[in-house]
């Protein structure tokens, strides 16, 4: 079974989202929103399905990275993520949430063993994925 097969965002707390984004803009060309950038890719198995790796910024108080106090939280885009939870399972990792489905995928949270929180994505559609963490 494949577990993770990408990148699927960069996530980070900061004091000032909006200036952190116009200076990422400003100084390294980076076209951001008020959601951050999504860099675009094609698979290189199959340059016919696309794919989305997002860079975002947070506020320091958000509770998106909780349980973690770590400053950052990193995105894997993944296959089955039913599968792979089952899987996680049965190893003892913790998992923090229930599968959350939406319309661009779907989404769960895992710790690591130092407490980072890693978010699993599973794209709704490769040809179109599209995320709107926040």
């Amino acid at each position: 079974m494949k577990k993770v097969t990408g990148l699927g965002g960069v996530f980070f707390k900061c004091d000032n989202p909006q200036e952190m984004n116009e200076w990422y803009a400003k100084n390294l060309g980076l076209p951001t929103s008020e959601y951050g950038v999504a860099f675009d890719w094609r698979q290189a198995d199959d340059p016919s399905k696309k794919g989305t790796t997002a860079w975002c910024t947070f506020p320091q108080d958000t509770k998106y990275f909780n349980p973690s106090t770590k400053p950052f939280m990193i995105n894997y885009l993944v296959e089955d993520i039913v599968a792979l939870v089952d899987e996680l399972k049965k190893s003892n990792v913790t998992i923090v949430d229930e599968i959350a489905e939406y319309d661009y995928g779907k989404f769960v949270h895992i710790l690591d063993p130092e407490g980072n929180v890693i978010e699993l994505w599973e794209a709704a559609d490769d040809s179109d994925q599209e995320n709107e963490a926040g």
